[in-house]
């Protein structure tokens, strides 16, 4: 393999490194950590890693809140040609085993809250090794460091990250190192990322937008000031005091921002861009307390992060312009594509698109039929080259409270479990503080009881916290089709 003309994440690490030396890069727990250092740690950690013995493509499988560690890991993935599995660490522990059980991964890295738990994955499922950060990583960090990185493999799998998909189980989308650097110049270019730029890692660095945001920044020789888990007095708080100019928001993150603006007096000058989805309200309220533009936008973790954006205001209703290396048609059920202002499902070719699902290949050959990403989303293009979001097809339906994906097949079956429910039918509904909620409209056993509060928490115990639904209606039957299938249709237009 010529490695002439591939570009690394490890290139781009020691690239800044000569260049932005003495920049600061990350700025963590009140103390600024240098590009020049940031490069000595992940060759460091590179080192480390190295004497695991691992294969080429070999999966580490990551569980964290944010922490400089991911910068570090995503570097030595790219100087050794490993491959990250990035887990939502919000996910109940059935489903993390899932992923793992999917992915085989050799090793496993955790924050100190999930250590008890990845203990347990590495014993159950004969992980080769298990390390928890900041507490038994610092051996890892090894001198002398890496000096030559494996040669580059830009198109092999760097990251997996697990997303709703069909038939309600979680697939593992495969992206590359090209993927993800491609999908970031789009947001320097966009965005005017550049060494003046400061970015706060509010959204979660295992999220795909979370990654954009942060290895983008990183790229453009930005500053990265990382967040471990959102707090809005925490957010305004170094907003003020870094200067921050960009960050990523889903509901309710600007609404709670909003409420400790209200109590207080804040010099949020700094700040230009926010990015990421809300209500209409929500964000004419932001930006003239704030000042700064609110970009909205359509994407998947299958295309690498966005494929279209555009100020919030700029086109109400849409979800932006179509982006500079995303090729987006609207087709049909048969895939014939469909002109200008025609509603059908969202279809993406380009160098963003992903490189299938892991483990899937039925799946991926029904996703990339007819050379094209089938994203199973339904939008409209207008004339101006504007892409609206038109919902979800119906085998494809999501629901995504706060950014989240939740299959509504996922709660169903953890809601059937409880021995109460005869049947049950799961929808998204407009929801106030979370843009979506999950709402249940239930048919129970007949002389059986239940309330809400059961059900929320019941479901709860099954699947991730933020699966279970907000809102639950009891009838006495669900309505039926003619074929004696439950009439989604129906339930969603009279109980939404």
């Amino acid at each position: 393999m010529n490695s002439l003309y591939d570009l690394s994440f490890f290139d781009i690490y020691e690239k800044n490194a000569l260049l932005n030396k003495d920049h600061c890069a990350i700025h963590w727990n009140k103390k600024d950590i240098s590009y020049s250092d940031l490069f000595s740690q992940t060759c460091a950690l590179a080192k480390g890693i190295s004497s695991l013995d691992l294969e080429p493509g070999a999966r580490i499988a990551v569980l964290s809140t944010n922490h400089p560690f991911f910068f570090h890991l995503f570097g030595a993935a790219s100087a050794l040609n490993l491959c990250l599995v990035l887990i939502n660490r919000r996910l109940s522990p059935e489903e993390i085993s899932v992923i793992i059980e999917d992915t085989t991964p050799s090793v496993i890295f955790g924050d100190p809250g999930m250590a008890d738990q990845v203990q347990t994955l590495a014993s159950t499922h004969s992980l080769d090794h298990c390390f928890t950060i900041d507490k038994d990583v610092s051996p890892l960090y090894q001198s002398p460091p890496l000096t030559k990185p494996l040669e580059g493999r830009p198109d092999e799998p760097f990251v997996i990250i697990h997303t709703a998909a069909v038939q309600g189980k979680p697939r593992g989308a495969v992206l590359s190192q090209a993927n993800i650097i491609l999908s970031n110049l789009q947001l320097i270019h966009t965005f005017g990322l550049n060494k003046s730029k400061t970015c706060l890692n509010v959204l979660p660095l295992f999220h795909i937008m979370g990654i954009n945001l942060g290895l983008g920044t990183l790229m453009a020789g930005g500053k990265n000031v990382i967040l471990e888990r959102f707090n809005s007095q925490d957010t305004i708080d170094l907003i003020q005091e870094q200067k921050i100019t960009l960050f990523g928001s889903f509901p309710p993150i600007l609404s709670h921002l909003l409420d400790v603006i209200e109590q207080g007096d804040y010099d949020l000058s700094s700040l230009e861009i926010v990015a990421g989805l809300d209500m209409p309200d929500t964000v004419k309220e932001w930006e003239a307390k704030t000042g700064s533009k609110f970009w909205t936008m359509y994407g998947q973790t299958e295309t690498s992060g966005l494929i279209s954006f555009s100020e919030y205001f700029r086109r109400p209703g849409s979800a932006g312009e179509i982006s500079l290396l995303a090729y987006v048609q609207i087709a049909d059920e048969v895939d014939t594509l469909l002109p200008v202002n025609t509603t059908g499902e969202i279809l993406v070719k380009g160098p963003l698109v992903f490189q299938g699902y892991w483990n899937a290949p039925s799946l991926n050959k029904l996703t990339f039929r007819q050379g094209w990403h089938h994203t199973g989303d339904l939008g409209m293009i207008d004339s101006d080259g504007f892409l609206f979001f038109k919902g979800r097809k119906a085998e494809r339906e999501l629901i995504k409270p706060g950014g989240e994906n939740v299959f509504p097949a996922e709660v169903e079956k953890a809601i059937l479990q409880h021995t109460a429910v005869e049947n049950v039918c799961v929808f998204g509904v407009p929801d106030p503080k979370f843009g979506e909620g999950i709402k249940a409209v239930i048919a129970l056993h007949p002389g059986i009881k239940l309330t809400k509060e059961d059900v929320i928490a019941f479901t709860g115990s099954l699947i991730a916290g933020y699966k279970k639904p907000r809102y639950v209606e009891f009838v006495d039957k669900l309505p039926r089709t003619d074929d004696g299938s439950i009439d989604r249709v129906r339930i969603k237009t009279d109980f939404s």
